[in-house]
């Protein structure tokens, strides 16, 4: 029987709009009135299709680097190789070690994850050791209101309101923090990512005064994320927990950020740092190292079904993200639905356990 191969790879760009009950924030000098979505389609030559997913926001260059690197690239090797995309990370490496390249890759690793799944029967949890948990509990990852007192508060009663017993801001002021916390009660845990909002010498004093809210964790308060030796300053003179990893350039900066003393949650992003393949290593080392992995997830393609997987089997217990908002379409609202603030595992299922929605592929492809 000959070796089964890649045999093609298809690119999939998404727009969907989005309504974020507030004026819409700025992302990268632009309204975000939509969410980018970035597909994979990965065929082998007996016919097994896998689906992974990159990050939204690359999607300008994305194509780009398929094109001219990935495809020639993975064309005909072997799905089942564990090895591949690590190789391909060394021999791209001058293209840059992070960026459109890493997320590229990240979106090809997904893919092979959920053909290696499909040609054993067997779920990705399964790969993965097993699941230790089949519900995992949701966070309700809010929009960024500028520090708009009246839509904190309403959107954090509305994602109460729909069973989430997590919320995040994505705020700066010590004030909107306070109000969502006026909301939510003394025992919803408040997450805030303030986006590397302030440089070393000015983060002190505004993260101080949102610890008087209690907050689970702030998220990337220093510019740059990888001032480690400044976030371990930050860390152990507010006493407050901090989060980090999203912007993470690869799995050597979470060892030197756990090594830092930086940070109390390790945040990799599956769709920037490399696919599964990688996340799987931080979330390992890290947990083995008392530091939590808490990935960032502010997708819902097939990224948010393995960032699930992997959330399932890792050691700690630790709730997945929710993109809250209203999405003019939600990927896997029948088949992995998340209800009341949690989502039950598809361990059963070959794979990630569901494929991309043909609806929301034909409705809103670029």
């Amino acid at each position: 029987m000959p070796a089964v191969t890649i045999e093609t790879i298809n690119t999939i760009p998404l727009r969907i709009p989005l309504d974020t009950w507030a004026p819409p924030p700025m992302f990268a000098g632009k309204p975000r009135t939509h969410v980018e979505m970035f597909l994979v389609r990965v065929k082998t030559s007996n016919g097994v299709v896998g689906w992974g997913e990159c990050y939204g926001s690359s999607l300008p260059l994305l194509n780009a680097v398929f094109d001219a690197w990935v495809k020639h690239l993975a064309i005909g090797q072997d799905p089942t190789d564990k090895t591949l995309t690590a190789r391909l990370e060394r021999l791209l490496h001058g293209m840059g070690r992070a960026g459109s390249t890493l997320h590229a890759i990240s979106g090809l690793d997904i893919a092979l994850w959920d053909i290696r799944g499909k040609l054993e029967g067997v779920s990705v949890s399964k790969l993965l050791g097993g699941a230790k948990r089949k519900r995992v509990e949701t966070y309700a990852s809010l929009l960024q209101y500028n520090g708009v007192l009246e839509h904190v508060k309403r959107n954090t009663e509305r994602a109460l309101e729909q069973g989430y017993r997590h919320i995040k801001l994505h705020e700066k002021t010590a004030e909107a923090v306070a109000a969502s916390r006026a909301v939510a009660g003394p025992d919803i845990p408040i997450m805030v990512d303030t986006n590397c909002a302030w440089l070393p010498g000015e983060a002190n004093g505004p993260v101080a005064a949102m610890g008087a809210s209690k907050p689970f964790w702030v998220e990337e308060p220093i510019w740059p994320p990888e001032d480690f030796e400044s976030l371990a300053a930050l860390r152990k003179a507010t006493g407050v927990p901090l989060a980090m990893g999203e912007n993470a350039t690869g799995v050597l900066d979470f060892r030197k950020m756990v090594a830092a003393g930086a940070t109390d949650f390790v945040q990799p992003s599956i769709v920037k740092i490399g696919g599964l393949t990688n996340l799987w290593q931080v979330a390992t080392e890290a947990e083995k190292a008392g530091v939590t992995c808490v990935p960032h997830a502010f997708f819902f393609g097939p990224g948010y079904l393995a960032t699930l997987h992997a959330i399932a089997c890792k050691e700690r217990d630790a709730p997945l993200e929710r993109l809250f908002a209203d999405v003019a379409f939600t990927a896997y609202s029948k088949t992995v639905p998340n209800v009341n603030g949690a989502v039950e595992v598809p361990e059963d299922r070959p794979g990630l356990g569901a494929d991309p929605e043909d609806e929301l592929i034909s409705r809103f492809r670029i």
